[in-house]
């Protein structure tokens, strides 16, 4: 490899330091959530200039495709198919679900208030998932069903992270666009011990990508906007929003599918800034 191009990467890091010597981990979100973002985030060394972010004392967490991940949509929509006689492989009917999905995190789907109450959150999902029916008749309804959040599942370190995060004392909240009291969940699968505040949309009348949201949850969990960490995997309803209302941010990269999260990271990221 020549010379000039091994001496590029160095130059950008610093390049780099410098911008987050400013603006911390929030610097670098929008490019987080894409293919480039989480190498940048993961490979900043303890020794630049990010050290000097605000040390860390609350973490909040997004909810769903961030703690839990809902059941396989995929697999329902290819079951419901050959049930009825219809022609679809197993390629086709996850990518059904993977653009029914992506759909529902548009900025005008996270923004059109289905969130703020059952009904409301009944009728926008059932109207986007009504999409597929021409495909599979009366799939929306049984995907629908999907979006119980007792049927979610929790991720591989989403115990262990939440358990280390309290082993160092911070600070830990919820900050999710939900219809449901995600309170009887986390009761549920034993993990609420680890959460302080709940800070939920149909409670509080306002939804993300609002920063009042975030605003709240600030006040609620009793720290500095600026030394706590919003984790979650939306760019703009988890990070800039957060951002906005004077948080760090930090969003996860995609699921593989299998295996960890990826949150340990996130203890990474809170260490990181504590390390002075």
């Amino acid at each position: 490899m020549r010379r000039g191009a091994r001496r590029r990467p160095g130059a950008g890091a610093a390049r780099l330091s410098h911008r987050l010597g400013g603006a911390g981990i929030r610097a670098v979100l929008p490019e987080c959530h894409g293919r480039s973002g989480p190498a940048v985030v993961c490979h900043l060394r303890s020794g630049s200039r990010a050290a000097a972010i605000a040390p860390i004392e609350a973490v909040l967490f997004d909810w769903g495709d961030t703690l839990f991940h809902p059941p396989d949509a995929g697999r329902v929509i290819l079951d419901a198919a050959r049930k009825r006689g219809i022609a679809m492989d197993e390629a086709e009917a996850r990518a059904l679900w993977t653009e029914l999905w992506e759909a529902g995190k548009t900025p005008e789907e996270v923004a059109s208030g289905r969130d703020l109450s059952l009904e409301q959150h009944r009728a926008s999902w059932t109207r986007l998932f009504g999409r597929a029916d021409s495909r599979v008749p009366g799939i929306s309804a049984r995907l629908y069903e999907l979006m119980d959040p007792y049927r979610w599942t929790v991720y591989q370190d989403t115990r262990p992270t939440l358990e280390t995060l309290r082993a160092r004392g911070l600070r830990l909240g919820l900050v999710s666009n939900h219809a449901y009291d995600l309170r009887r969940v986390f009761a549920a699968r034993g993990l609420s011990p680890f959460i302080d505040t709940y800070v939920l949309s149909f409670e509080k009348g306002v939804a993300k990508p609002s920063p009042r949201l975030f605003e709240i949850a600030a006040a609620d969990i009793g720290v500095a906007p600026e030394r706590t960490l919003m984790v979650g995997d939306h760019p703009e309803a988890d990070g800039a929003a957060a951002r906005a209302a004077g948080m760090q941010t930090y969003i996860l990269p995609a699921w593989s599918g299998a295996g960890p999260r990826g949150l340990g990271h996130v203890v990474e990221l809170v260490d990181r800034s504590r390390d002075k």
